[in-house]
């Protein structure tokens, strides 16, 4: 395998994923306002498999672009300039934000408040929250944690900032499905401390691991969805993107649903199986995270969203010492550890983080 490669994936079918070549980052032709960067750590969660899943009609496609038929899965993590164009984008600049699951990438990067945009022509019309890159330092002890946590706890953060405006649209308690992923996880620790009952639907290997957790108040498998009793009126926060998972709690609860949430598809292969029956309640409505980010810098700007999340992103890290981290280094380990997210094989008290090099 060359030195310089991309990870690529069949938009039609995320099973099929290979490593190909790219051209040696000497030899990649630059423009003036353009930056070569050598990635150097990111993380790999079911949150990326979404990206995926989702790929076509969100637009994640167009962030990385690749041949015809195939995709660059977008991933967060730490890249370093390596040659420049600009001289407001020095050579050895440490940026954090969106990259390709690739050994380099091209930029536009320009000068922004804390960092850098991404004003490639091809991103302009893409949420601009993945277009910011945070010119950071060398933090070897919160490097991985940052790449893990920051996108998937920025969610969990900005669901729970939503369903407290909303005094949890006048529900009582909140359901969560894939309740071990890390964004549940991180909801249903913010939730519970603030007070709000929260139940967790999962896998049945791994509720013991849930409810030694200490902050749901139930935990049960998606087999006793029909016998759940919980205090009414519910929200229902989807993780999984399992229809049958969605259909089951929407005719458990019906009209005692105060509010039902699509957010991610951990159960990929099952979105889109079934469907088409009216669901009994509310309809399912998408959360997408950048509108919410939206609505908080407008209202209360940039600076205090920031500092809002950082001390709620330090708090969780600090009161969850389970969460452990795993490394991958190089490409073949990066398609070994994508098999292992894609099939669901990967342990809920784990971090993956890839080191392409």
């Amino acid at each position: 395998m060359s030195t310089a490669w991309d990870f690529v994936v069949a938009k039609s079918d995320l099973c099929q994923a290979r490593m190909v070549p790219a051209a040696d980052p000497n030899d990649v032709p630059l423009a003036s306002d353009q930056s070569l960067l050598a990635v150097e750590r990111f993380a790999l969660t079911a949150n990326n498999i979404t990206y995926g899943v989702i790929g076509e009609s969100f637009g994640y496609w167009r962030f990385f672009p690749a041949e015809a038929g195939l995709g660059r899965i977008p991933v967060w993590g730490y890249a370093r300039v390596i040659r420049s164009g600009r001289p407001d984008v020095a050579v050895g600049q440490r940026v954090f934000g969106y990259l390709p699951p690739s050994s380099h990438m091209t930029a536009t990067l320009q000068a922004a408040a804390g960092g850098f945009v991404d004003a490639a022509p091809h991103r302009a019309d893409l949420p601009a929250t993945y277009n910011r890159y945070a010119a950071v330092s060398d933090d070897a002890g919160i490097d991985d944690y940052r790449a893990l946590l920051r996108p998937l706890f920025m969610t969990s953060f900005l669901i729970d900032d939503l369903l407290s405006e909303q005094a949890l649209f006048g529900g009582r308690s909140v359901l969560l499905s894939s309740a071990s992923s890390k964004t549940a996880l991180g909801l249903a620790w913010l939730l519970h401390r603030r007070g709000v009952a929260v139940t967790g639907l999962s896998a049945p290997s791994r509720v013991d691991f849930l409810r030694g957790l200490g902050f749901f108040d139930r935990v049960e498998p998606y087999a006793q969805v029909a016998e759940l009793d919980v205090p009414a009126p519910v929200v229902f926060v989807d993780f999984a993107g399992d229809p049958a998972v969605v259909g089951a709690v929407h005719h458990r609860f019906g009209d005692a649903l105060a509010h039902s949430a699509i957010v991610g598809g951990t159960h990929w292969q099952a979105m889109g199986a079934g469907g088409g029956d009216a669901l009994p309640g509310p309809e399912p409505t998408l959360f997408f995270a950048p509108d919410q980010v939206r609505k908080r810098l407008d209202e209360w700007g940039a600076a205090t969203l920031e500092a809002r999340f950082n001390a709620a992103m330090r708090a969780f890290v600090a009161d969850n010492g389970w969460l452990r981290i795993e490394h991958h280094r190089g490409p073949e380990a990066l398609l070994r550890v994508y098999a292992q997210v894609l099939e669901g094989r990967s342990n809920p008290d784990v971090g993956h983080i890839v080191i392409p090099a």
